[in-house]
Order: structure tokens, then C-alpha cells, then sequence
């Protein structure tokens, strides 16, 4: 590997490097959400509204925040999970540009995430890999092999955690949706934009009893595999497992 190569990027993805964005061009953007076959049964969230967790200052959430990778064994509800959803990437609005306004920053209100949900115990839902339809709040099947959990699990290096979490989640670009405003340097927003989400995640987990562990250390051709994506228009960028703390 070249030993240079991250500064190569820094270099060439610098602002004064940006040439006319395809959204200049007047190019057609992107769709806010990746399709899905509408033929597949689609699992409702509870609605955010009626949602109850647990009344904690942020302050608070900010001091107690901690990674955690040791899960008590006990599932979350579909309520927690819906509410983490949404306060992950839950959508707020849909403007006429169009855009998707939500619940954490993205540049230019680009949004390119898509998140995939490794459930090993959440009640009601049954293990398997899922994607998340944000803008309908509800989930979509995608992997409901026996063995999913191992496979994804083995892509990130054996972190054992990753099994014994109740919720992996799982965060892939659709690359295009940043690149057609801003480029090649929409690669390095992709990143910044994971570390807004992965903290909402931190944060959100406090006040349902629930501990975080964010990953970065994963073969990217592998788990690309897992979720049926390129590794070039669409790839993961950043994980996070999710689990009830071990209350004494």
C-alpha cells in the first residue's frame, strides 16, 4: 500500500480542487432512498409519538455516554428500536427541492446514508439482517440466514460483541447522492456525516438503559457482500452495536 495515501486524499479532495458538481449541470439528482421491492413484507415502527423512554438531561447523557461492549442478555423493545431509529436518521420533512430534513446533519442536507439492522433480540422481530425505509419508518428483510449473525460478525474481525448485541446497526452510502453536489470531496463528508449519526446513537441509547459500541474495523469486501452492495456506488462506511446495560 501506498504509505502516502492518505495524505493523497486530503490533497486532492481539497475544497480548491472542486470542479463543476453535476447539480450545477443541472444534472437530475439522485432518489432520496434507495428502492426496494414493494412485493416484500414490510415490518411497521411504532410511531415516535408514542414512544416513552426514560427523562434524562443531555448533560447527563454526555457524562454517562461510554463505550460498551458487554450486553446484558435481554432484548430491546420495538419501540426502542423504532425511537433509535429515529433519532438516527428519522425523517422530519421532505422539502420541495427535494430533500429530506432529519433528526442529525448531513452537507447540504444530502443524506446518503442507508441503514441495515443486524436484530438478534429485539422483541417481535425475529433475527436477521434488515434495512431500514426512513422515510416510511419501516423495515424491509434482507438476510434472514440462520447464520447471519456469525457471517457479519466474521467481517468485523470476530468481534464477538457483535453476536451477543441485541441491534447491530449498519450504515452504507449510496456515494452518488453527496457526489452530485459536491464531488470528489463528498467522500470526505460521507465520514463526517457517519459521526453525527454514530453519536445521536451514543446519546439516544442512555435514556433506554442501553450501552454502544461504535466499529470501524471491518473487511469492507465482505460485509459489502453481506448487504448486496458494489463496494463503489454503495459501501459501508461505519457500524455500532447496541445493547441493554448489565444493571447492578
Amino acid at each position: 500500500m501506498d504509505n502516502n495515501i492518505g495524505q493523497e486524499f486530503i490533497e486532492k479532495t481539497k475544497y480548491k480542487y472542486l470542479d463543476e458538481s453535476d447539480q450545477e449541470k443541472e444534472l437530475p439528482q439522485p432518489p432520496l432512498e434507495m428502492e426496494y421491492d414493494k412485493d416484500k413484507i414490510l415490518i411497521d415502527l411504532p410511531s415516535i409519538e408514542d414512544i416513552k423512554v426514560k427523562d434524562i438531561s443531555l448533560r447527563e447523557a454526555i457524562k454517562s455516554r461510554r463505550s460498551l461492549r458487554k450486553y446484558a442478555d435481554k432484548a430491546l423493545t420495538i419501540e426502542e428500536l423504532s425511537y433509535l431509529l429515529w433519532c438516527t436518521q428519522g425523517v422530519m420533512k421532505i422539502t420541495s427541492r427535494p430533500a429530506t430534513l432529519r433528526n442529525v446533519p448531513s452537507a447540504g442536507a444530502r443524506h446518503s446514508f442507508e441503514t441495515y439492522l443486524l436484530i438478534n433480540k429485539v422483541e417481535g422481530i425475529r433475527p436477521g439482517l434488515y434495512r431500514y425505509l426512513a422515510i416510511e419508518h419501516k423495515l424491509i428483510e434482507v438476510n434472514m440466514e440462520a447464520n447471519i449473525a456469525e457471517r457479519v460478525t466474521e467481517s468485523c474481525g470476530n468481534q464477538i460483541f457483535i453476536k451477543n448485541s441485541a441491534v447491530t446497526f449498519i450504515w452504507s452510502t449510496v456515494i452518488y447522492r453527496m457526489k452530485w453536489r459536491y464531488g470528489e470531496r463528498g467522500y470526505r463528508y460521507i465520514h463526517l456525516d457517519a459521526g453525527h449519526v454514530c453519536q445521536n446513537l451514543y446519546l439516544a441509547s442512555q435514556s433506554i438503559d442501553s450501552g454502544v459500541c461504535a466499529i470501524a474495523a471491518f473487511d469492507d469486501d465482505e460485509i459489502n457482500k453481506l448487504l448486496n452492495l458494489d463496494g463503489e456506488e454503495q459501501f459501508v462506511v461505519y457500524l455500532a452495536t447496541v445493547g441493554k446495560k448489565n444493571i447492578l
